[in-house]
């Protein structure tokens, strides 16, 4: 289920989409403050913040607003980093560690806020549920929870022992968990599109279908698309998964891989009971991870399943069905109405990238599966950066990335080896 040129992939959020009404493309040379290449989280929130700080800015998405992942993903809004404060106590310090865990509470309130202030209708519901599925991993999700607590001052975290986690989940393949209060899930486009119009109710100029072709390394830097061009002193490079060659040192350190998505027909109110009576989202601490969430119309959506090239299965549906199966047989047969697939790009430590390769360009990306909250911040982070004050935007870019190895050719095998022994790692 692939897009057409200028329309969403078919997939259950763009049959509910609100509001979504097409933007001309770039048919001229402009001027603007800031041009910000992409209109998913990080190009919308970006955009909306400098606006509201008085710059002129435009965005160029070369699809539709939340094309990409943005407008694909699972919908769930986590706590914390893609990494765990254990890893980052390690590698970068208590002190940074904290800087961390406070910038991801700020994450989530920035969403909760946006969608209030904005009066955003993406189904924004509470809470997050964490199934672990090796029971000798219990022990360790019960000494992180109590970090948290301890350490952090993080007291929305409830343990969920066997029985606790499938009477809240519907199912008892795992072998113990938590729940989340402070986390949640949403529509992700509609909350994408709701970023959009206040964007543009703040000031910012936004056009789709305008791919861009070249960013110039002058200043003010040009900005080219097939059609016309931007004039900036400032860009902001937000392409994510869909980097083509802008920026060669971005592209070598984020991968794009696909992950796939389902949806089946609305259940019954006992039936969507059954499976999550208190309504959170629910994710599992397989590295190739199963996510799952019931709609405000109690539709299951599931998502599992990576692919590690640009090519998607040719039955999306029978290959997340498989996974949630094994999870929830009782829905073999829930009609399954829509299914998907997205890019998302993820980096060798699985933390987002930020950099500024040039003067006057700036790079986040890479929020390897953690965006809904952290690429939303982005947009605030560089903000602040454009407007004189890097502190935090400097925290993220003094983490080390590697590279991928193998280069933009011999990366996609290399990564496929790595993954499918993690995925074996799971099964065993």
């Amino acid at each position: 289920m692939s897009a057409s040129a200028g329309q969403h992939a078919p997939s259950l959020y763009a049959a509910s989409a609100k509001g979504d009404t097409p933007r001309p493309a770039l048919q001229d040379a402009t001027r603007a403050d800031v041009c910000v290449v992409g209109g998913g989280f990080t190009g919308i929130s970006t955009a909306l913040h400098l606006a509201e700080r008085g710059y002129s800015v435009i965005v160029l998405e070369a699809e539709r607003i939340g094309w990409g992942a943005s407008g694909r993903n699972g919908g769930q809004l986590h706590s914390g980093q893609r990494r765990d404060q254990d890893w980052l106590e390690k590698r970068c310090g208590m002190e940074t560690a904290r800087r961390f865990w406070s910038m991801a509470e700020e994450a989530k309130a920035l969403v909760k806020d946006r969608i209030a202030k904005h009066a955003i209708d993406c189904d924004w519901m509470p809470g997050l549920i964490h199934a672990v599925h090796k029971p000798g991993w219990v022990a360790e999700e019960q000494e992180a929870a109590e970090r948290l607590s301890r350490d952090y001052g993080y007291d929305e975290i409830s343990m969920l022992d066997r029985d606790a986690l499938a009477s809240a989940i519907g199912t008892d393949v795992y072998h113990g968990g938590y729940r989340d209060a402070g986390a949640g899930h949403l529509h992700p486009l509609n909350f994408v599109l709701g970023m959009a119009r206040a964007a543009e109710d703040a000031g910012v100029r936004i056009f789709e279908t305008s791919g861009v072709t070249k960013i110039g390394d002058g200043s003010p830097a040009i900005v080219t698309t097939a059609q016309g061009e931007v004039q900036a002193d400032t860009v902001v490079l937000a392409a994510n998964g869909y980097l083509a060659g802008l920026e060669p040192a971005t592209e070598a350190r984020v991968m794009p891989i696909n992950n796939f998505i389902l949806a089946t027909e609305p259940l019954s109110e006992a039936e969507a009971d059954a499976l999550i009576p208190g309504r959170e989202a629910a994710s599992d601490s397989r590295f190739v991870v199963h996510y799952w969430r019931l709609t405000a119309d109690r539709r299951m959506v599931f998502g599992g399943g990576e692919t590690y090239s640009s090519r998607f299965p040719a039955d999306i549906a029978a290959f997340v069905r498989n996974h949630m199966l094994k999870i929830y047989p009782q829905l073999s047969q829930a009609r399954i109405e829509y299914a998907w697939g997205g890019t998302l790009a993820v980096t060798t430590n699985r933390m987002p990238y930020f950099r500024r390769p040039r003067k006057g360009l700036y790079v986040a990306c890479g929020y390897s599966g953690h965006g809904v909250a952290t690429a939303n911040f982005a947009g605030r982070v560089i903000a602040d950066a454009v407007a004189g004050d890097a502190e935090r935007f400097d925290v993220f870019e003094s983490l080390p990335m590697r590279p991928f190895p193998g280069g933009t050719l011999l990366r996609w095998p290399t990564l496929a080896l790595a993954m499918s022994w993690f995925a074996l790692r799971d099964r065993l």
